[in-house]
């Protein structure tokens, strides 16, 4: 008989050997060696058959298993069931208990015997080989369930090994009340009130917030500042900016910008500012940017007669996309598709029609044209959705490569936006930025920074692929790291007073929480999330993260605490399966209890909020930049100039 037969066979027998429901434990590690030495086996190979320490009529099925498994491949058409003899100890006849069915010698099979199916030596002593001379009649038990033919087995092998491929993903259908606040908040959200001062700053409105924040800032143009509130976004109409409260040696507080998101987070994160509202922000963003989105569609040509259903499309934050899909389908009357859309999925539930319409799969596999969708896609999204499509998507994948995904062009937009706002007192605030740098030249631009920066894969999002650097070793830990692309951004590092990076606008250190009781104050960051319609943009929601470890006044005080311990805040954390998971413990809510812990004022939360709406402003100027005038379409050349890195442009879905 082939190899490969036997060892099918051997797998379906060990298989039938571990169904069986009454084991006895005793320890026969040394027979189970010998009967493997008898028919071939390594004492190695023995010791794995044992599935722990002290299982030892485990190991006796096992290497029976085996034995038989080779006796059978063997023996030539014999049609009757193969026996095995296999000593036990005394002490086994003692534990064995007499039960139906009989023995081939007419004698009770215990039930040792029935679950082994195997010829039990009854003179065997524990640790002993049966004496050779003596060769005992053995007592037949046949087996209850005979071993497989090699076909059978063959079979049984391919079952297996369909059984261990993945599940389909199907888009699944999300109808009008379906809606459960449990299954979209965190537990603790649902039981948080809004702090006052929150309220009331979302209850403001972008008329008194403009002249609170000239008040405070005399030199800001008014007018211009509230061009940039009523703003009406065409392509970056929903995002949210991650910003660092910092302060100078002086004392002079303000918020900056670290990044720019087109898939934030957050509506999982931020208490209801009216109890009667359960749809809370995820609402509000469908009946705003997304009703936007929809509305500007039908006036461009290439959206007329598209028919569809529409669908909420993502490949992590599970909690949200379903979120906004029972939702969208609470607010608009219809269903809607939920669709995951993983990067390594081999046989995704969506596909794209010539023409450039979306479709998604159903379970019955036929396939549905959407219209519209909501995309929650984070993962190089540029790679699996066209940069235009006929589907309307909030938001496209043009805002991902203009800044809301790529951070050498966000910085570019932000320098772009900055030139045209000189004079009028408002810029995006951010760190000092080194854009497309290559590998080589890391080292002394990080020294040029003082040997404090922070490097950053440009393409990368939710904390993954950036390294906060304030020592040798951790650049050189970098250095030896595989990189996929080609270009990097370095940014001068905020940190604390005496360890920030030095620049041209000097030192920024993190003004962080108020300290708790053992003194100690950690670095946090504030997410605002911004949606933009016809009538400007309004916020959306608020929270706040916390690095993991206090921040330390020299970074001698504690050699044991990485810097990013102390500096990296972001809470999703990938699995080795490429899962998701969040540290939610480090996340501070804007209720009662945990904004007092942030220690920022009304005037601070205006002040992120202009940031943020610069910020999103930028990019989706940015966006229009990177259409070409006479055609609409992608502009690939500008693109290349601006951010020359032939892996990202290689990955670009055309």
């Amino acid at each position: 008989m082939a190899v490969e037969n036997v060892l099918l066979l051997q797998r379906e027998h060990a298989t039938r050997q571990l169904e069986a429901q009454t084991l006895v434990g005793l320890s026969v590690a040394t027979e189970t060696e010998r009967t493997a030495q008898s028919v071939g086996l390594s004492l190695d190979s023995a010791a794995g058959l044992r599935r722990d320490s002290d299982s030892s009529l485990l190991s006796c099925i096992s290497a029976a298993s085996l034995a038989s498994t080779f006796s059978t491949a063997s023996s030539q058409g014999s049609s009757e069931s193969p026996t095995v003899d296999v000593p036990l100890p005394d002490s086994a006849q003692v534990a064995a208990v007499p039960c139906a069915p009989t023995t081939s010698s007419g004698s009770t099979a215990t039930i040792t015997e029935r679950t082994l199916g195997v010829n039990v030596h009854p003179s065997a002593h524990y640790g002993e080989s049966s004496d050779e001379d003596a060769q005992p009649t053995p007592r037949q038990i046949h087996w209850a369930h005979p071993l497989p033919t090699s076909a059978e087995a063959g079979q049984n092998a391919k079952a297996r090994k369909r059984s261990t491929t993945p599940p389909r993903r199907d888009a699944l259908p999300i109808n009008a009340g379906d809606f459960e606040s449990e299954q979209h908040f965190y537990p603790r959200v649902l039981n948080a009130s809004i702090h006052p001062l929150v309220s009331s700053f979302f209850n403001l409105g972008n008329e008194r917030m403009l002249h609170r924040y000239t008040h405070l800032n005399p030199s800001v143009d008014a007018v211009v500042l509230r061009r940039a509130l009523a703003y009406q976004p065409k392509h970056f109409m929903w995002g949210g900016a991650d910003l660092f409260n910092v302060t100078t040696a002086s004392g002079k507080r303000q918020m900056i910008v670290v990044e720019t998101n087109s898939c934030p987070s957050g509506q999982k994160s931020m208490p209801l500012l009216h109890e009667v509202d359960e749809l809370g922000g995820y609402g509000t963003v469908l009946r705003t940017a997304f009703r936007h989105l929809m509305k500007a569609g039908e006036e461009h040509e290439e959206h007329d007669e598209l028919d569809g259903d529409l669908a909420v499309i993502y490949d992590k934050n599970h909690m949200e996309a379903s979120g906004y899909a029972a939702a969208m389908a609470e607010i608009y009357g219809e269903r809607v598709w939920l669709v995951e859309y993983t990067e390594s999925d081999n046989d995704p539930p969506l596909r794209w029609t010539e023409d450039v319409v979306m479709e998604v799969r159903d379970k019955e596999g036929d396939w549905h044209p959407i219209r519209a969708c909501f995309r929650y896609v984070t993962q190089r999204p540029w790679a699996r959705i066209p940069v235009r499509t006929r589907t309307r998507i909030l938001n496209g994948t043009l805002a991902c490569l203009a800044g809301g995904r790529n951070k050498q062009m966000a910085a570019r937009a932000y320098e772009f936006l900055n030139a045209e706002l000189a004079g009028t007192g408002l810029q995006v605030r951010m760190p000092e930025t080194k854009r497309n740098v290559s590998l080589e030249e890391v080292p002394l631009l990080v020294k040029s920074f003082g040997g404090h920066a922070v490097l950053k894969v440009p393409y990368s999002n939710a904390g993954q692929g950036v390294f906060t650097i304030t020592n040798q070793e951790e650049l050189d830990t970098f250095m030896r790291l595989p990189h996929k692309y080609e270009k990097f951004i370095v940014q001068s590092l905020v940190g604390n007073a005496s360890w920030s990076s030095q620049t041209m606008a000097g030192r920024f250190y993190h003004v962080g929480t108020v300290p708790n009781r053992k003194n100690h104050t950690f670095v946090s960051d504030l997410r605002v999330m911004v949606a933009g319609d016809e009538s400007g943009f309004r916020p959306i929601a608020i929270y706040g993260r916390r690095a993991r470890r206090p921040l330390l006044r020299k970074l001698d005080d504690d050699p044991e605490v990485t810097s990013w311990e102390m500096l990296g805040t972001n809470l999703s954390v990938k699995n080795a399966d490429g899962s998701w998971t969040t540290e939610s413990s480090r996340l501070m809510l804007m209720d009662r209890k945990d904004f007092n812990q942030l220690g920022v004022g009304l005037d601070d939360l205006i002040d992120a909020y202009v940031q943020t709406i610069l910020s999103v402003t930028a990019i989706d100027m940015m966006c229009q930049r990177l259409l070409r005038p006479h055609d609409g379409e992608f502009d690939y050349e500008l693109f290349r100039a601006l951010n020359p890195d032939e892996v990202l442009l290689s990955e670009i879905q055309r």
